[in-house]
């Protein structure tokens, strides 16, 4: 299996939890490519040929990033708009997605207090459904996401860890399309 992991982290050398993911899925060995898209598109002038060539050549697709003010950061919207196009990811030629994985690993600042759904809150799976449509629309796997709480407290070992247990769950192909799981609405999937 090939796996792809496209970090959008706006200031990636300043991250703790991003980085230090992003350093441990690297040296696990585990990964086909890996890429800073902050660094690769300062200017957000997109290369779409080059990435969906590479979306092309990848089986399982990772988008790792924060979640800012309960969404993602601006480039990964930008990227999702330029290059998930109709006749390459949807539309009745678009099948350059269809059977490949996307799998969602972010770090949430919030207590999970803040996503319980109640009051003006919403549930983390409510705030990712735009990338399970996303995903459904393309054909694609909508792998049961990942994420961590309180990012900007944890400890560098509790970092490590959770980036460990990632590690060890991201090339299973038995972990299956999370889109059941997703429709029972858990309280938390948390690493």
């Amino acid at each position: 299996m090939k796996i792809a992991n496209l970090v959008f982290h706006p200031d990636l050398s300043a991250s703790r939890v991003n980085r230090i993911w992003k350093e441990q899925l690297e040296s696990s060995g585990k990964l086909s490519s890996s890429r800073d898209l902050y660094a690769e598109y300062p200017d957000f002038q997109i290369d779409v040929a080059r990435e969906q060539q590479l979306l092309r050549e990848h089986d399982r697709i990772i988008f790792q990033f924060p979640l800012y003010w309960y969404s993602s950061p601006p480039l990964l919207k930008k990227w999702l708009d330029d290059v998930l196009t109709y006749g390459f990811a949807y539309g009745s030629s678009g099948k350059a997605l269809h059977g490949k994985d996307l799998q969602l690993l972010l770090s949430v600042g919030g207590d999970p207090k803040y996503y319980t759904g109640f009051d003006i809150y919403a549930t983390l799976h409510d705030l990712l459904r735009p990338f399970q449509l996303t995903a459904n629309l393309c054909g694609m796997n909508y792998m049961i996401p990942q994420w961590m709480y309180r990012a900007d407290q944890a400890s560098e070992e509790t970092i490590r860890a959770s980036g460990q247990e990632w590690i060890d769950l991201i090339d299973d192909p038995a972990r299956g399309n999370g889109r059941a799981y997703l429709e029972s609405e858990p309280d938390s999937t948390v690493i």
